[in-house]
């Protein structure tokens, strides 16, 4: 979020004023072009990537040119050769907010502009680590989170990029089988342009001296209103849910059928599937969030956590109970301990005030 005092130092556009900037920038992609580049439950259409996306191209295009050029200035001046410095662009964003179909649109579209026809995709999900890493430092249910990246590698990739290496690899991630592809890479080849589009690549905590974005040449950060990004979020889980999860040999497979979409919602049902999730990872509103996934409707959490279980702040004298106890293990063999006559206690309090012995439903 920009600060109010800050908001003057940037320029703000509405959607008109911004297709404006388009100029006479020609829309080279086509309805199966678009088709083959949107994501999962994505509905953007070529009104869409006209008014957006055309600007932003002929604006990244007069940044790349205007950097190419310059590097020919330098390396004349220098009387070398120097090897090609390619243009880095990071995009970043929440979850489910259209990083991926927005970088797939920006590197089809730039890639059909003739001063730089060699554009590469990267995403930051090959430099997670793998699964066997995350396990082996406790922090599975971290993934995705900074910690879960290996951003040395992650830089040291970009380094190599923008020295001009002739071939750099990145490593593969398989959303298929939830993990690093072992043995294989996806080799970049000197390119006009590199887009790296991942979750934290804005971000300026790091485990290196360095950061990503110290490599970017520009940098783009896609948000959107926090509830449209969880309504994205749930309709694409149910997507997955009836394609990608149906793949046997999906990580996720076994999650498919969790709760059969016929299945009557009860509370043996929701404490087996929903109630160890809210205990392991979290809060109301993750709770509410897994209910509308796995049932596709609405609910009022209401959790007394704070309550149950919780030690009494009362004082109790137990003389007297102790007291009690000699004696009636003075008169019999078997031996009474106190949970023994704290159990009578609770037994004897259930009869008395049955409201003790009830659960709530619904």
């Amino acid at each position: 979020m920009i600060d109010a005092i800050d908001v003057d130092r940037y320029l703000r556009f509405d959607r008109h004023d911004w297709a404006e900037l388009r100029a006479q920038t020609p829309l080279t992609l086509h309805e199966r072009d678009l088709e083959a580049l949107r994501g999962i439950n994505d509905r953007i259409d070529l009104e869409e990537v006209v008014a957006v996306y055309l600007p932003l191209t002929r604006l990244l295009n007069l940044y790349v040119s205007a950097t190419q050029n310059l590097h020919r200035v330098s390396a004349t001046f220098l009387g070398a050769i120097a090897p090609k410095m390619p243009y880095v662009i990071g995009i970043a964003g929440s979850v489910a907010v259209g990083k991926s179909t927005s970088a797939r649109i920006l590197q089809a579209l730039l890639t059909r502009w003739p001063e730089h026809p060699r554009v590469e995709l990267i995403t930051t999900d090959g430099f997670l680590h793998p699964n066997a890493v995350l396990n082996e430092r406790g922090i599975m249910n971290r993934k995705g989170f900074p910690e879960s990246y290996d951003t040395k590698r992650l830089v040291q990739f970009l380094r190599e990029v923008k020295a001009g290496s002739s071939e750099v690899a990145a490593p593969v991630y398989s959303h298929v089988v939830y993990d690093i592809v072992q043995g294989d890479s996806l080799v970049i080849h000197r390119p006009d342009i590199l887009i790296v589009e991942g979750l934290n690549v804005l971000q300026v905590g790091s485990e290196s001296a360095e950061f990503v974005s110290d490599y970017f040449d520009f940098s783009i950060y896609i948000d959107a209103n926090e509830q449209d990004v969880e309504n994205w979020y749930v309709e694409r889980f149910f997507a997955l849910r009836q394609t990608v999860f149906q793949n046997p040999e999906s990580f996720f497979n076994n999650f498919a059928s969790l709760i059969p979409r016929d299945v009557e919602i009860n509370k043996e049902t929701l404490i087996k599937n929903v109630l160890p999730l809210y205990i392991s990872r979290g809060n109301e509103k993750s709770f509410k969030l897994l209910f509308r996934m796995l049932f596709n409707d609405e609910v009022d959490v209401i959790l007394p956590k704070n309550n149950i279980l919780r030690v009494s702040d009362g004082k109790w004298n137990v003389d007297n109970l102790l007291k009690l106890r000699t004696k009636l293990n003075s008169m019999t063999k078997t031996k009474i301990s106190v949970n023994d006559m704290v159990i009578k206690a609770a037994s004897l309090a259930c009869v008395k005030v049955p409201e003790t012995n009830s659960s709530w439903l619904g």
